[in-house]
């Protein structure tokens, strides 16, 4: 069998990587060298891979920077409308590789670093997950003036080990070698306030007596595809004020002031885990507040700016802020803008209420990611009568005034008023913050088709009523540059040696690749090339995971965060089934730490069986992020996702998946109508109930015990699992999974397991014919264009955000301008 190529033996081949610049090969090591020398290794026969990728990746950010001064330089000048995407988590990935690919760099350091005795791959392998975001890299390559705002963790979601199954979770110190490609703006920190009281006075409202913390900003640059334009992401970190009383100095009262320093500090010291269930945490609510209180100071003063460098304000008329400004608040996490907003209007900037209202409601625009109503933000009154006084007192007004607007509309429905107040009664009351969101905005989305249809007909259905302009829809998507061209080099090669290469900022190109459906040569290498990054992921597991896999078995990989209702236990279900098959054929919260350690366990047990050798494997890949995921996704046989119909707003691993050249087997659920839409249902592999049969289920009554008890195969399966066949030395330890799936399961595994077993029967009998499989696969690669995040943007830049995109270049900083 052929050996994998690696990419420096793909470097004379790969065009799309970026063949310009080689010239400057000369230069890169010139430079690579200085900045070696700058990191204090004088010897470079001392100097360790971590310097050598240090000195790398600031020889790549020198090509950076000089572009991201050119492009802050074209913005003041032209003065564009500017969006700016509010998010408090930016998911993490590596900078290096996608800087060098958007910068055509990508061959040129290839061969600086090869004629220098080093490693390219190698030297990637250094670098932490850092931040990046599909969206934000869009933008760029849109030339849309655009800036991601959030916050700069000191330490990022745990990383996870599995220690004798279970989960165990270690601190993801993301920061501790530092951080190459960010650069501290200590010139634009701003104070963010807490707690204190609120004055209402002669001369307006005022909030006093507050706790003050520093928002200090990191920017890091995010370059679009070869156009010259570097956008920029910031984010806050929290610094206390260094404001001691040292009159009265007491070595007890320094040490207490130090102390509590890092109280303050603590803001920023954390990410949350997005696990679909809402934790009513106060510092979780101080930090929204405060990613959002410098992020508009900063908004509000970029606008009042005249031109670039300069520091007088000369735009003071604010009633034009929705010209210049668009706020898109990533789920309910920066809800808290439209009430700052309001604060920083009437407070501070003396703009009447309802002239206010006006700006916020057309300046910001909100994107829902979620229908379960568990994990929608409910905050406590009192929480905020205390962190946030005066904040309360603008929602109730925001409140108050909604209310008299739906009495007028719908005289004497109390229960409408009551269901579409913002402010929920209760024994404990709190406030709605996607109801906060969707009245102070001017836009409202859902992230795929049916989603936005679920939300229109379920979830804010009276909101849909009242205002059904505000709703609309925005499928999700991925960038090509990341998820194609980066991660799986073999493949963007052999479509462009048949459509060209501009379909890396047009992926509706990938159409064309239906001419070639019937080509044995373009079967052939789209196969090679799949298995050879099986071959490479085999290695992989081997060296990392000490698990031998086939490279010719298939490759069935789900990725998904674990919950009930993405429904790995349907997954974990088809396993033991096939397991029994197998057998018979040859004489963050505790229910997910419970399926993870099912999973682990039922590896333990068919890994491990001889009669099964290598015919099932099973596989839990611990602390799955980008860098894993760039390995993985290219490997994949067959993308699992089996979410239950109408919980999955939209995913984009499916997108991810289908892009590389796996096939799907899923429900009707999220992206996956679309993705059937565009790629012809006849070409995934689609099973279960779709979501008027889940209604339907629901109306009737879900009996998993029924199923149970008709399903012979399915009773064999759970029989296994509650008897300890899978957990000989604890037989019970299943005992509570079990019984919800029994008694207690939402998300209805058992209804879909008959279907999702026939169905895998049938990707199984297709993979037994490789021409045909691979005939599959192109289909679905071809129909992958909508799933562009580019075709995303441009659609929010022009149906939201009043922006039109352009794939005009700038000059570059060495071009005369």
């Amino acid at each position: 069998m052929a050996k994998p190529l690696t990419d420096q033996d793909r470097r004379k081949q790969i065009s799309v990587r970026g063949l310009a610049g080689v010239e400057n090969v000369a230069d890169l090591k010139t430079n690579f060298n200085r900045h070696l020398h700058f990191t204090l290794v004088k010897d470079r026969n001392v100097a360790t891979k971590r310097d050598y990728y240090f000195a790398l990746a600031n020889t790549v950010r020198d090509h950076l920077v000089g572009r991201w001064i050119r492009t802050q330089q074209h913005y003041y000048e032209k003065d564009p409308k500017r969006v700016y995407y509010l998010s408090l988590e930016f998911y993490m990935g590596r900078t290096l590789q996608n800087t060098m690919v958007n910068l055509a760099l990508e061959n040129a350091c290839d061969e600086a670093t090869y004629q220098l005795g080093l490693d390219m791959e190698e030297l990637q392998d250094i670098e932490e997950d850092l931040l990046i975001a599909c969206f934000l890299d869009s933008m760029a390559s849109l030339g849309l003036a655009a800036y991601g705002y959030g916050i700069r963790y000191e330490f990022g979601i745990f990383n996870q080990k599995i220690v004798s199954g279970w989960q165990v979770e270690e601190a993801d110190d993301w920061l501790r070698y530092g951080n190459p490609w960010e650069k501290a703006r200590p010139e634009y920190m701003r104070p963010v306030h807490f707690y204190g009281r609120v004055e209402h006075t002669a001369d307006g409202v005022k909030w006093v007596d507050t706790q003050v913390v520093l928002a200090l900003p990191y920017d890091t640059p995010v370059p679009g595809y070869r156009n010259n334009i570097v956008n920029t992401m910031r984010l806050w970190s929290a610094k206390a004020p260094c404001d001691f009383n040292l009159k009265d100095f007491n070595v007890g009262g320094y040490i207490q002031a130090v102390l509590d320093r890092n109280l303050a500090e603590n803001i920023s010291r954390v990410l949350y885990p997005n696990d679909n269930f809402f934790e009513g945490k106060e510092l979780r609510l101080k930090q929204e507040y405060f990613v959002v209180a410098a992020t508009l100071q900063d908004i509000i003063r970029r606008f009042k700016a005249s031109k670039f460098g300069s520091t007088e304000f000369v735009r003071l008329d604010l009633s034009t802020l929705p010209n210049k400004v668009a706020i898109q608040l990533n789920d309910t996490h920066p809800a808290l803008a439209i009430p700052e907003l309001m604060r920083l209007l009437v407070d501070i900037e003396k703009v009447p209420w309802e002239k206010a209202w006006d700006i916020v409601i057309r300046t910001c625009a909100y994107t829902n990611h979620t229908v379960l109503p568990e994990a929608l933000e409910r905050w406590p009154v009192d929480l905020f009568q205390n962190l946030l006084p005066r904040h309360l007192e603008i929602i109730y007004e925001i409140n108050r005034r909604h209310l008299e607007r739906i009495s007028k509309l719908y005289p004497g429905d109390t229960d409408r008023i009551s269901r579409m107040s913002l402010i929920e009664e209760g024994d404990v009351k709190k406030i709605n913050m996607a109801h906060l969101c969707i009245v102070g905005s001017h836009a409202v989305n859902g992230v795929a088709r049916i989603h936005s249809d679920i939300i229109k007909n379920t979830v804010f259905k009276d909101f849909y009523e009242v205002d059904p302009e505000k709703f609309q829809n925005k499928t999700n998507g991925i960038t090509p540059r990341r998820w194609l061209v980066m991660c799986n080099p073999g493949l963007a090669e052999v479509i462009a040696e048949k459509i060209g290469e501009d379909y890396i900022r047009d992926l509706d190109q990938l159409k064309k690749l239906l001419e070639f459906v019937n080509d044995d040569a373009f079967i052939r290498d789209v196969a090679k090339i799949k298995q050879e990054n099986k071959m490479k992921f085999a290695a992989h597991l081997e060296a990392h995971y000490k698990v031998k896999i086939n490279p010719s078995s298939m490759f069935d990989v789900q990725v998904k965060r674990i919950h009930e209702y993405k429904r790995q236990l349907l997954n974990c279900l088809h396993i033991i089934t096939l397991y029994n098959l197998i057998n018979v054929a040859a004489p963050g919260y505790h229910t997910a730490k419970m399926i993870i350690k099912l999973i682990t366990s039922i590896g333990d047990i068919v890994n491990n069986d001889p009669v099964v050798g290598d015919r099932l494997k099973v596989i839990f890949l611990e602390n799955y992020r980008v860098t894993l995921a760039e390995k993985i996704i290219p490997a994949a046989d067959l993308s699992e996702q089996i979410s239950t119909a109408g919980t999955e707003a939209s995913g984009t691993g499916n997108m991810k998946f289908m892009l590389n050249g796996a096939l799907t087997i899923g429900t009707m659920d999220g992206a996956n109508v679309e993705m059937a839409e565009e790629a012809g249902e006849e070409n995934l592999f689609i099973f279960g109930m779709r979501v008027h049969d889940v209604e339907a289920l629901d109306k009737k009554g879900y009996d998993a015990v029924s199923y149970y008890n008709r399903v012979p195969e399915l009773k064999q399966a759970v029989d296994q699992i509650a008897g300890g066949f899978f957990s000989p030395s604890q037989p019970g330890l299943f005992k509570d999974l079990v019984n919800m799936l029994m008694h207690h399961d939402r998300f209805k595994v058992f209804a879909d397991y008959e279907d999702y077993i026939r169905c895998q029967e049938r990707v199984s009998a297709l993979y037994k014919n490789p021409k045909e499989w691979t005939k599959m696969v192109i289909h679905n690669i071809a129909g992958c264009g909508k799933f562009s995040s580019d075709r995303t943007i441009s659609e929010y830049a022009r149906e939201i955000w009043g922006m039109e995109p352009s794939l005009e270049k700038i000059a570059a900083p060495d071009d005369p301008r």
